[in-house]
């Protein structure tokens, strides 16, 4: 490609690295999937949540720390299995199939720099839908042994292998295919401002094509990181819940208030989701990065596997949360998310119509590229009202798991009713067993696993703000130098 042919393809405007650079992508990219399989091995059902012999650092030994932790026998090969990653691509093809097959809403997106707009068929919520009825069909027919279920439970580990495995693949199929981009292509492909430093780690972990598409015979274009947004890991995060839910019921004969409560929460947050998917098109993820490895990674892995882990504890050591417990949790569930989808609306009512009766009181700023940023109702407020609705709801996910932590001890069959308590702080498998779920000495010490989402949720939501407020910067320039002496706070006023 000549020199000449290069600067046509790439963005008027480009910008430095992000993330640390090359370095910072490095680690995230190896970092990042060694999380996952960490809160997969050291919080289990095998001996505790978390693994005992890391509450006495000292007496840790390696041969200890794999029968603790559940390593597969095999090894490092027990970590993956080609049945699971068949039945893991049957479900990313039957995705591809409802995409295609059912009715959809035709979208077109933002304007594109090189002219013209995407066009985009949004049927995830109908898509998710038709799957969940399917998986409930089979539950009512089968009961608890749905084999669905016990596939999900009994091949936890796998399945974050085969998801981490199809995330790389993604990466690296966009990554090459990027460098076919040309200007004034039909298919109005671009290339990510910030996605061709030429370094290969960085642009391939960060994403250089802004919206790859494919052709698939019979199902048409697909969008592939509009594809990966809201649907396989989105709706993977429903279904591992659920089967969370019937494992916890197989082991103890009941289900317990805070499981359905969080299950509840994050199923809602999902079908939300699906249900504005049109909204999708004005998000940073779709107007502004590339697709690489960060969001394929961040779609399939870290959402489902990473954000269920709340739901996956309970499994284990099941919690009553009481009326007191239950209205607690819910007021600060409702109160996030009536700031979180009030703000959302706000905007978008607002940008698809400013005369709306709803919006067209609000406060603005005109800015020199036509765009109006809004000073008064929500987004007087803070510059980003919507995360903080967000990370309100976050904390309701993690709350029923109260002062978490167990150990798993195992002696002589004890014969008991189903939820019978032991020493007054957890329960038993039911009927006659030898495994015993207690708090013990690790009560307190589970909180770094279900309280993790909350941590981590303040640190992305916190990184995505500097992230807008740098994107704004350099697309505003003056103009929103001036929209922040308006609007001073950036999530919570007074605070940030």
């Amino acid at each position: 490609m000549s020199k000449s042919t290069r600067k046509s393809v790439l963005p008027a405007k480009t910008h430095g690295y992000e993330f640390g650079g090359p370095i910072g992508a490095f680690a995230a990219s190896f970092g990042l999937p060694i999380v996952c399989y960490l809160a997969a091995f050291l919080c289990n059902d095998v001996s505790g949540c978390p693994l005992p012999s890391t509450l006495h650092p000292r007496s840790i030994m390696l041969k200890g720390l794999k029968k603790e932790a559940g390593w597969p026998q095999n090894g490092i090969q027990g970590l993956a299995s080609l049945r699971v990653t068949g039945f893991v691509l049957a479900y990313y093809f039957f995705s591809f199939l409802l995409q295609g097959a059912l009715p959809g809403l035709v979208v077109q997106g933002v304007q594109l720099r090189s002219g013209g707009k995407l066009e985009y068929k949004f049927n995830a919520f109908s898509s998710a839908v038709t799957v969940v009825l399917i998986a409930a069909v089979g539950t009512y027919l089968h009961g608890p042994d749905f084999p669905l279920w016990s596939f999900i439970w009994a091949n936890y580990v796998q399945l974050i292998t085969v998801n981490l495995g199809i995330a790389v693949c993604l990466a690296t199929f966009v990554y090459y295919r990027s460098f076919s981009v040309r200007t004034g292509n039909k298919h109005k492909r671009e290339l990510a401002a910030g996605g061709h430093s030429g370094n290969i780690i960085y642009d391939w972990f960060i994403g250089r094509e802004l919206n790859p598409r494919i052709e698939v015979p019979i199902i048409g274009t697909v969008d592939i990181k509009a594809f990966c947004e809201l649907r396989p890991g989105m709706l993977g995060w429903v279904l591992l819940d659920l089967a969370f839910v019937v494992h916890q019921y197989k082991l103890y004969g009941f289900v317990t208030d805070s499981i359905i409560l969080i299950t509840l929460f994050q199923s809602f947050y999902v079908f939300d989701a699906l249900w504005m998917e049109p909204a999708i098109l004005s998000t940073m993820d779709i107007t502004t990065d590339g697709f690489g490895f960060m969001l394929a990674f961040g779609d399939l892995v870290w959402l489902p596997f990473i954000y269920s882990l709340q739901a996956r504890y309970l499994a284990v050591y099941p919690v009553q949360l009481g009326l007191g417990g239950v209205a607690g949790v819910l007021a600060v569930q409702g109160f996030g998310y009536w700031i979180f989808r009030s703000s959302n609306n706000e905007k978008n009512r607002f940008r698809t119509n400013p005369d709306d009766p709803r919006v067209a009181h609000l406060e603005f700023i005109e800015t020199k590229s036509g765009s109006k940023l809004l000073t008064s109702g929500w987004w007087g407020f803070s510059r980003h009202p919507n995360y903080l609705g967000d990370w309100i709801m976050a904390w309701s996910y993690c709350l029923p798991t109260g002062i978490a932590g167990y150990v798993v001890k195992y002696g002589s069959p004890v014969v008991m009713s189903h939820g019978d308590m032991v020493d007054g702080e957890g329960f038993v498998s039911g009927g006659s067993v030898k495994k015993q779920v207690l708090q013990g000495e690790a009560r307190g010490w589970g909180m770094v696993v279900t309280y993790f989402y909350v941590l981590y949720f303040t640190v992305l939501l916190i990184h995505r703000e500097m992230r807008d407020e740098e994107a704004c910067k350099r697309k505003y320039g003056a103009d929103w130098e001036e929209y922040k002496k308006k609007v001073r706070w950036r999530i919570l006023p007074g605070i940030y």
